[in-house]
């Protein structure tokens, strides 16, 4: 069984742009309501507690999309010199 073949430069681009227009607002509503849910059930959390919770939802929703992101603001790989 081999290896599937990675995602196109093009690809990675428009999955890119996908994630951040409708992936990432979607994140955010749910980032805030687990927030809001924590507060409500804790209403004396820590500052530092927050500060933990919050840094950690601000860079677990990267991580999954790692491999569409690297690369993205370069130039195309595939493109001709010439264009």
């Amino acid at each position: 069984m081999g290896k599937a073949p990675g995602l196109s430069y093009k690809a990675r681009r428009r999955w890119a742009l996908v994630i951040l227009l409708i992936g990432l607002p979607l994140y955010i509503v749910l980032a805030v309501t687990l927030t809001d849910w924590l507060r409500g059930r804790y209403p004396v959390l820590p500052a530092l507690t927050e500060l933990v919770v919050f840094v950690a939802l601000g860079i677990v929703w990267a991580l999954p999309f790692k491999f569409i992101f690297k690369g993205v603001g370069q130039a195309d790989p595939d493109a001709d010199p010439e264009d």
